[in-house]
């Protein structure tokens, strides 16, 4: 399938401002003029997010590697869609992607190459948006109502350190999270309009 649109991931992690940065970007896109959807992951509409809510809020006991083919497999659910959508011409802006996968599971004692190749028949970034906060900023954030990978403060740290190790790669921009939002927007759009030439 030829793709003509372009797919942007925000990645970071909980109360980095991936669904704020990821909403800015879509209204920007449309009002230039641009077809652009936005798909947050995971879906918690279907049966497979459903049960990864589940296993967020501690009502099943799933291993790490359970859990990351849960979330992958709520992205194969997307694939036609957003393969649709590419080829289309539309811009593709996901909140979360394939690299929450091997952060959470590298953070997890995962293995990174086995979880990048499970997603290597999924549509591929264009670019991919890091937005950096610390786990302490995360947490100051969101006090109350945390899942079980919000509340571990040690594992925060290890899936940052997987996102910086992986936002040293091509596509990647990584962009400071901890300040206000619409400073962080402006480095975003200067990113997407460098590296994708869009508006």
């Amino acid at each position: 399938m030829t793709k003509t649109g372009a797919l942007i991931a925000f990645e970071g992690l909980d109360q980095s401002g991936k669904e704020t940065q990821a909403k800015r970007l879509l209204a920007r896109v449309r009002n230039a003029g641009r077809p652009a959807e936005l798909v947050a992951f995971p879906d918690r509409d279907t049966a497979i997010g459903q049960e990864i809510e589940r296993g967020l809020r501690g009502q099943r006991e799933y291993r790490a590697d359970t859990m990351q083919l849960l979330y992958i497999a709520n992205r194969y659910e997307w694939r036609p869609a957003i393969e649709r959508m590419l080829a289309s011409g539309h811009v593709v802006i996901c909140d979360r992607y394939l690299a929450s996968s091997i952060a959470y599971g590298e953070a997890q004692g995962l293995d990174p190459r086995w979880l990048f190749e499970t997603q290597r028949f999924l549509p591929q970034p264009d670019l991919t948006v890091l937005l950096d906060i610390a786990p302490a900023t995360a947490v100051e954030r969101k006090r109350v109502n945390r899942d079980r990978y919000e509340s571990d403060l040690d594992l925060l740290a290890r899936v940052r350190a997987s996102y910086h190790r992986q936002a040293l790669g091509d596509r990647w921009q990584r962009v400071d999270g901890e300040r206000p939002p619409d400073v962080v927007e402006r480095d975003v759009l200067a990113s997407v309009i460098r590296q994708l030439a869009l508006p």
